[in-house]
C-alpha cells in the first residue's frame, strides 16, 4: 500500500480565505484521479478538524489523524510562476510514534518546513519500505514570517531516503546545479527536480534525464508539485521506471491545472 504523511494546512491564496492546503490535500486529489487506493495520514489542531476533514473525506481515502497544537497556516501570493509565503503557523514535529504503518510499503513525506520530520521519524518511516520526502522540508526554516530558504539541514535526515522530491529553487541552493554530479553530491539514489511548466529532471544510477511536460498557464498553482510526488512514485510503486514514472506525473499535472484553469 501507498501511503501519503504530512500536515495538513489552511492557506490564504492571493489573499483569499483560509482554504485546506498541504500535500495530504492535494496528493489525494491526484491520486482520485490516477484511481489509486492510499492512505493518508494528515496532522492538524483538533479545533480546526471540523472544516478541514470534510474536503478531505470528500476525496474518498481511508484517512488517519494526528493531533496538533497548531495548525499550519501560510499566505501565498504569485507572480507567475514565482511564489511568495509568509509561514503564519508551524505544526508540531511528527513523532516516531505516530508513524507506525503497517501494511505500507512506499511512503510519501511532507514536510512544511523543517521541523516537521526529524531524522529518527524519517528512519522509522523507512523501516521495511521506500521512503520519498519532499526536499522543501530540508530547506524551509522553521519560523513564523516571510519563509526563508536556506541550506542549513541536517544531512541525517537523507540517510533513509530513497526517493527526493525538489522543486528547481531548492536543488539549486543545496547543490549549485541541476547535472548529475551536482544531484549525486545528495547521497539519495534517485532525485526528481521539478521546473515547473518545463518538466523535471530524473536522477536515477548516476544519469539526470530531462523530462519535458505541456506548458499550463495557471494563476494558482498551489498543490502542483504534492500532485506530482504523489503521481510520481504511484506509477513507481506500479513497477515504472523514473523517466517513465516522471512522463506520468507531468501529464498529471498538467491535466489537473488546465481544469483548474478552465
Amino acid at each position: 500500500m501507498l501511503a501519503v504523511v504530512g500536515s495538513v494546512s489552511l492557506d490564504r491564496v492571493e489573499g483569499g480565505p483560509p482554504r485546506v492546503g498541504g500535500c495530504p490535500y492535494y496528493a489525494a486529489r491526484a491520486l482520485r484521479s490516477m484511481h489509486i487506493r492510499a492512505l493518508i495520514v494528515a496532522k492538524c489542531a483538533a479545533p480546526d478538524r471540523s472544516r478541514i476533514l470534510p474536503p478531505l473525506a470528500q476525496l474518498g481515502f481511508p484517512i488517519q489523524w494526528r493531533d496538533s497544537k497548531r495548525t499550519a497556516a501560510f499566505a501565498i501570493d504569485y507572480e507567475g510562476e514565482r511564489r511568495r509565503m509568509l509561514v503564519e503557523a508551524i505544526a508540531d514535529p511528527w513523532t516516531t510514534d505516530e508513524v507506525r504503518l503497517p501494511g505500507v510499503t512506499w511512503v510519501h513525506a511532507a514536510p512544511l518546513t523543517r521541523s516537521d520530520f526529524p531524522p529518527a521519524t524519517l528512519a522509522e518511516l523507512a523501516r521495511g519500505r521506500r521512503l520519498s520526502l519532499d526536499g522543501q522540508g530540508l530547506v524551509r526554516a522553521a519560523r513564523v514570517g516571510p519563509l526563508e530558504l536556506d541550506a542549513d539541514y541536517d544531512p541525517a535526515l537523507l540517510r533513509s531516503v530513497s526517493v527526493l522530491k525538489l522543486a528547481e529553487d531548492e536543488a539549486e541552493l543545496l547543490v549549485e546545479g541541476l547535472d548529475e554530479r551536482a544531484l549525486a553530491r545528495l547521497g539519495v539514489p534517485e532525485v526528481v527536480v521539478t521546473l515547473g511548466s518545463r518538466g523535471c529532471i530524473v536522477y536515477h544510477e548516476g544519469i539526470a534525464e530531462l523530462v519535458r511536460s505541456r506548458r499550463v498557464e495557471s494563476a494558482d498553482p498551489t498543490g502542483a508539485g504534492d500532485g506530482f510526488a504523489a503521481a510520481y512514485l504511484a506509477a513507481r510503486s506500479r513497477g515504472a521506471p523514473p523517466a517513465a514514472a516522471a512522463r506520468r506525473a507531468c501529464a498529471l499535472v498538467a491535466d489537473l491545472l488546465s481544469r483548474r484553469a478552465a
